[in-house]
């Protein structure tokens, strides 16, 4: 190749370059346009909406610890929050690290600061109560299957619609981050069918976009908490709906079978998608879960 095609072919591909640099720009600002003004944020720096969820009352010696799921906020546990409270039980719904902000601080979020915000949570309910249990939604009840491995401080732990196994789609997605951030910023993870109730899909709180990068991340929680489930000694109960469109039923089984919980239970629904704490039937699962924390500690 002669020195003047060379330069040629460098200044093609110098071009091409920056064009997919400036459309990439571009494709992000209007997500985090379109995501601002849908969700807007208050003087806290919060979305309207969706931050942590406490509830407490003098004397009481029982807490439950709520964790969200992934791109989501406490506002999902809010039916929860509340029938838990009703019922005798003080609450903590954190916001975890990233979440619930601007879509940028999303992006910059990591596996282990959800993890680390988590734990955090706990020891502070520790420190406070003699008798704490774990509620994990979704990703979240990948972090709670993790914080409750190998501890004896956990009163009882309720997986709902655990997020275990990612999809091949999101296994590809994480292997080539790094390529898939370089063409495109955000991903599309809306899926209708996580929420049926269409007045509950409209008051959610949840970004509908994630990045590649935080595919990775996911992914790396995911397999954390499916690690650690053999490691889980505390009484655990599992509940999904059939029709979840995120969880393979099977892979919720598998689950199950992996937990070393002597004490264990699985409970399935029906009629509503993988956000089950807000979708049609609710309140079943919230007498599930009030029951099975009610259980006296052995």
């Amino acid at each position: 190749m002669s020195d003047r095609s060379r330069r040629t072919a460098l200044i093609t591909a110098t071009a091409g370059a920056a064009s997919v640099a400036i459309w990439r720009r571009l494709a992000a600002r209007r997500w985090e346009t379109r995501t601002a003004e849908r969700l807007p944020t208050g003087p806290d720096g919060i979305i309207i909406g969706a931050g942590p969820i406490r509830l407490t009352a003098p004397g009481r010696e029982r807490a439950v610890l709520l964790l969200h799921g992934f791109a989501d906020t406490p506002q999902t546990l809010s039916y929860l929050a509340d029938d838990l409270y009703a019922h005798g039980f003080d609450v903590y719904a954190p916001l975890l690290p990233g979440h619930g902000r601007t879509l940028r601080a999303f992006v910059r979020s990591r596996a282990e600061e959800w993890a680390d915000g988590a734990r955090a949570a706990l020891d502070e309910l520790h420190e406070r109560y003699a008798h704490v249990s774990l509620v994990g939604l979704s990703l979240g009840g990948a972090l709670a299957a993790a914080l409750a491995a190998g501890r004896d401080d956990v009163d009882a732990l309720v997986l709902l619609a655990p997020y275990f196994e990612p999809s091949r789609a999101a296994r590809a997605v994480a292997r080539a981050w790094p390529l898939a951030s370089f063409v495109t910023p955000y991903v599309d993870v809306e899926d209708a069918r996580s929420i049926l109730d269409p007045v509950e899909r409209e008051r959610g709180r949840a970004f509908r976009v994630a990045s590649p990068r935080l595919i990775a991340e996911l992914c790396a929680a995911a397999d954390r908490g499916r690690r650690a489930l053999p490691q889980v000694r505390v009484r655990t109960l599992i509940v999904q709906c059939r029709e979840d469109n995120r969880v393979p039923a099977a892979a919720t089984e598998r689950a199950f079978r992996a937990l070393g919980a002597e004490s264990k239970r699985l409970e399935w629904r029906s009629g509503c998608g993988h956000i089950l704490t807000v979708d049609y039937g609710h309140g079943d699962v919230e007498t599930l879960v009030r029951a099975w924390l009610d259980r006296p500690t052995a």
